[in-house]
């Protein structure tokens, strides 16, 4: 079964840089989309990136042209470029698949921005 493990996260200043990264346990990047998702305190999960096996993104606008998804197959890691950080992206980001399965979430990379 596939197992999907965030790291990354932490405090940054608003204007900062993060990398995320999301570590496979098993190959299912040649086979299913991936995605980024976030979910601030209070708030429900919501889609920040796509990405597809053969290599078309998709963003939420909120973050378009600040973020960037993915992948290093020979890690079968997924990664989420993220500049330009804003207070109002500060959540717990999860990776998965897309669409989601229930069983992939993991515990998700805290990501604060604060001055």
């Amino acid at each position: 079964q596939v197992q999907l493990v965030e790291s990354g996260g932490g405090l940054v200043q608003p204007g900062g840089s993060l990398r995320l990264s999301c570590a496979a346990s098993g190959s299912i990047f040649s086979f299913s989309a991936m995605g980024w998702y976030r979910q601030a305190p209070g708030k429900q999960r919501e889609l920040v990136a796509t990405l597809t096996p053969h290599g078309s993104t998709n963003y939420a606008d909120s973050v378009k042209g600040r973020f960037t998804i993915s992948r290093d197959n020979a890690k079968n890691t997924v990664y989420l470029q993220m500049n330009s950080l804003k207070p109002e992206d500060t959540a717990i980001y999860y990776c998965n698949s897309h669409p989601f399965l229930s069983q992939y979430w993991g515990q998700g990379t805290q990501v604060t921005v604060s001055s």
